[in-house]
């Protein structure tokens, strides 16, 4: 009878040694007094240790006691016992052999027949996830260093070159060489307002339209509306957010027709002249407008065939928006819509500048 115990219990240790080497993670199994009862293959492949110097040892005696690590018990004297089970306690440590392992340590007690008490540990290695991490990290760090810097020359590139193009519009002869080169002069500087206030909320992935539209209008007035000039621009409505890269097209959009509506909407001596732009948000649709109280365009301007350069960067930017440009002008000014979605099936209303 004692040789069949015997051989029974000798064959349940078989079964839960081969049980506990299928477990892919290091698993040890530890008695109450934290012996090592049984450690899976993976434990010794991973942590070079030899299963003649591992067996009956204490947990903390292994290897030269590299595993007398304070975290690790503090896991296994206090918690484990108060609370059963702990789930992904993360230590960091040096061995000696193997270098600096980042663990997460999962543990729960196991009781059986009243008087047994096991300690299941498992083991994970994270290292090179944690070192993947850290080099992620690192990457993104520079990159928002590169980009900085890129922004500062972008910057700097764009004031060098409209300081360049104002000095050669005051050298020319021609009127309207002249007057072309203070064009791109204008657009120079208010693509350089649009990239600066984009690097601000890159970082955020969407942005609040109207602040970025109100410090866009004033770049264009203050570079455009001379002193002697009784022309408003104004940015009203409630605004919406609008992510960092259609903000960009919307930026540009809203320059070219603001440019337009101060070269053509108004004649000399105009008094008391009004260019509005608003922007509107219903869930994800928006509508963006441009109206003046100018003295008018052809309705349909931005679609025909053959247009100026202002009214092509209009119809790209709207095409890459997926969204309608519609014109509506007569004697009290002009309104031009640019909407998206349930938006495109309204109708812009012919109203001046409020």
């Amino acid at each position: 009878m004692f040789r069949k115990q015997f051989s029974e219990v000798e064959d349940a240790c078989a079964l839960a040694q081969a049980m506990v080497d299928t477990v892919r993670e290091p698993l040890i199994v530890l008695d109450k007094d934290l012996r090592v009862v049984a450690a899976s293959r993976s434990f010794y492949v991973k942590f070079s240790t030899d299963p003649r110097h591992t067996q009956g040892k204490r947990f903390y005696e292994l290897g030269g006691r590299e595993w007398d690590i304070p975290k690790l018990r503090l896991l296994l004297e206090e918690i484990i016992p108060s609370q059963s089970a702990m789930d992904e306690y993360e230590v960091e440590y040096d061995f000696p052999r193997i270098g600096r392992r980042v663990m997460l340590l999962n543990a729960c007690i196991v009781r059986y027949e009243k008087a047994h008490t096991n300690i299941l540990l498992g083991i994970e290695d994270i290292t090179v996830q944690r070192n993947l991490e850290r080099d992620k990290d690192d990457l993104l760090r520079q990159k928002d260093v590169l980009l900085d810097e890129l922004q500062h020359r972008v910057a700097n590139s764009l004031q060098i070159i409209a300081s360049i193009i104002m000095m050669k519009a005051k050298s020319v002869e021609s009127e309207e060489t002249r007057r072309h080169l203070h064009d791109a002069h204008t657009r120079v500087i208010s693509v350089a307002a649009v990239q600066e206030h984009l690097h601000a909320s890159a970082s955020l992935g969407s942005m609040e339209m109207q602040p970025y539209l109100t410090k866009l209008c004033e770049a264009l007035a203050h570079s455009m509306i001379g002193e002697d000039q009784s022309i408003s621009l104004r940015v009203l409505g409630q605004g919406g957010r609008a992510t960092c890269r259609d903000a960009e097209s919307l930026g540009l959009i809203v320059t070219d027709l603001v440019i337009n509506s101060l070269k053509h909407a108004f004649k000399a001596g105009t008094k008391d002249g009004q260019i509005a732009v608003s922007y509107e948000v219903s869930g994800t649709d928006w509508k963006l407008s441009v109206v003046d109280n100018g003295v008018g365009k052809p309705d349909g301007v931005f679609a025909q065939p053959k247009s100026g350069l202002g009214t092509g960067i209009v119809k790209a930017l709207s095409k890459q928006l997926n969204s309608q440009v519609v014109t509506l002008s007569g004697a009290n000014g002009t309104a031009v819509t640019v909407t998206h979605a349930t938006f495109a099936g309204s109708e812009a209303k012919n109203q001046p500048a409020a």
